[in-house]
């Protein structure tokens, strides 16, 4: 069990961080015998703990009371951890003086910023960064794009992790797993354009035109596409004035048909704009009038049915859902009234949000959100694979976006080729089978025809999601089994000193996989100097029942693997 001391006014990104990292822990209580104390910010503390880790990048009280010599401090830093794992740090990071042992280095200067000290029968471990202020500000302000690519937060709880059972101690987890698989992939799609006729003199067609003719022959010309590419995307561009006569097939209709095809049989989740020609307002007045799409729901109700008869999600693509809740209450009726189902999650259009955003979508009666991610770079806005409850939220859970086709594709965005974008992409992909969480990726609705054809690019990535060993599921899927995680709890075991107790109660009214118990090894004292990494087992969760799971079939376990 760990003992958590913060500063009050961050207990509740505490308790999240702690739902992203799965074990027990709770509110130091001078009381209670721990294993573990972490200490965040300048709070005075007295513990005969095994291990006590001191998080703070200033110096403290603490610093001047155990006489630790402290160096330069400043802002931000990238630091990197004995396993040459790279970790982002967006607030202050302070270093300190002559110390061998570090645990953590400035990729900079080389100077260290944590390190263990063993002396006095007792092991510290001072970390030179605020804990919980890198986490309040990777979930409420997110990562720059520069640093899309990084994991940062379970970069975090790896970090402490391996401090903990490389200091000796054993660690129980229910880790973002779930049962029989790898992780979680979540196949998403933003529905902006699901018919060319209903585009004539506008921006949509003019864009279109450009990339079909001209844009393909750059391309072309730089070997990011074939000639057959080419002449398909010519041959669109001749037939538009027959699919607005009706002479020829609609080439951006029947996109439920097309994705039913390339997913054979995977669920996906479909975010449909609920009314036409709206493009909604932004924190400062009007939206551009673009964005107001060219259908409604309504328009597309067929299809959407066919869809959730095969098993896929229906889902709104939001206009002012973000920041007004009466809109936003609108407009999940609407998805409602068409769908039937009553739990119905969003994505806002052009990916609008807010601070104010997790409130309005709760008040509005969303099931959950998934709009934090980028448009013009893939990775980890709010440096996680996992879905999360927003700081602002008391229900609403956010499943995180990673992965979009435009910000790949387009000359605008990255512009890559295909086989560069799979360079890009592939890191996400291996994050996902070390981390476990989900990878969401959002393919648009039109993006496997003319002028796009991503559609290659698309099925060769679920073979690999499937090689991987994902489970599949629905944005909604996705969320309930978090839900399901979260709802786990670790408590004092009064049976035994210092004992755990691991309780799981199951909702069984939804086929999700199960959880896991996974027992990290202790290794040797002092082992967290080291590169190695502690073994660990899972203990399976019986679902037919109310889990226990204690101290004493975690200690066999763990003794089992060292």
């Amino acid at each position: 069990m760990i003992g958590v001391i913060a500063d009050p006014a961050e207990h509740g990104v505490v308790r999240e961080f702690f739902e992203l990292f799965k074990t027990p822990w709770e509110f130091y209580r001078r009381d209670r015998q721990y294993d573990v104390v972490l200490c965040a910010g300048d709070a005075p503390f007295d513990s005969a703990a095994k291990l006590v880790l001191f998080y703070a990048g200033k110096n403290t009280q603490f610093d001047r009371e155990q006489r630790i010599p402290t160096g330069r401090q400043r802002k931000q830093a990238f630091l990197l951890t004995r396993q040459v794992r790279r970790i982002p740090i967006y607030g202050e990071v302070i270093a300190f003086q002559e110390k061998a042992n570090a645990l953590l280095t400035d990729e900079e200067s080389g100077e260290c910023a944590a390190y263990l000290d063993e002396s006095d029968g007792r092991m510290l471990t001072r970390i030179g960064y605020d804990l919980f202020s890198e986490v309040r500000s990777l979930l409420m302000e997110g990562q720059p794009a520069a640093n899309a690519a990084m994991p940062a937060l379970e970069s975090h709880i790896a970090f402490l992790r391996d401090l903990i059972t490389g200091c000796g101690i054993p660690l129980a987890e229910i880790p973002p797993v779930p049962d029989r698989h790898r992780f979680i992939a979540c196949l998403t799609h933003d529905v902006d354009h699901p018919s060319i006729r209903r585009h004539k003199w506008d921006h949509t067609m003019f864009g279109f035109l450009y990339r079909a003719v001209l844009g393909s022959v750059r391309k072309l010309m730089r070997g990011e596409i074939s000639l057959g590419d080419l002449l398909a995307n010519w041959t669109a561009a001749l037939k538009l004035p027959f699919m607005h006569l009706g002479l020829a097939k609609d080439i951006w209709g029947e996109f439920g048909d097309r994705y039913l095809e390339v997913e054979k049989g995977v669920r996906s989740t479909f975010f449909v704009i609920p009314f036409a020609n709206q493009p909604g307002g932004t924190s400062h007045g009007p939206a551009p009038a673009i964005r107001g799409a060219g259908y409604g729901a309504q328009d597309i109700a067929d299809a959407l049915h066919k869809l959730t008869a095969a098993g896929d999600e229906v889902g709104l693509h939001g206009i002012d859902a973000w920041r007004d809740s009466s809109k936003g209450h609108q407009e999940l009726e609407e998805i409602r009234r068409i769908t039937g189902s009553s739990e119905i999650g969003v994505r806002m259009h052009w990916l609008y949000y807010g601070q104010q955003s997790p409130e309005a979508l709760e008040a509005a009666g969303a099931a959950y959100d998934s709009t934090i991610g980028y448009n013009d770079a893939v990775g980890y806005r709010a440096g996680t694979t996992q879905v999360y409850k927003p700081l602002g939220a008391t229900r609403l859970l956010e499943l995180p976006l990673h992965v979009m086709d435009t910000a790949l594709f387009y000359p605008n965005h990255l512009g890559l080729s295909g086989q560069k974008a799979k360079t890009l992409v592939g890191p996400l992909l291996d994050n996902s089978e070390e981390f476990g969480g989900v990878l969401t990726i959002n393919w648009h609705d039109r993006s496997l025809v003319p002028e796009r054809l991503w559609g290659g690019f698309y099925a060769d990535l679920i073979r690999d999601l499937q090689s991987r060993g994902a489970w599949f599921a629905t944005a909604g899927q996705a969320t309930s089994w978090f839900r399901k995680r979260r709802s786990a709890k670790f408590e004092m075991d009064s049976t035994q000193p210092g004992g755990v107790r691991a309780t799981v109660s199951v909702d069984r009214g939804e086929n999700l996989p199960a959880l896991r118990l996974r027992i990290h090894a202790a290794r040797k004292p002092g082992a967290a100097n080291s590169q190695s990494s502690a073994g660990y087992a899972d203990v399976p969760v019986d679902e037919n029942v109310e889990n226990k799971v204690s101290q004493d079939e975690i200690e066999p376990a763990a003794s089992g693997l060292s």
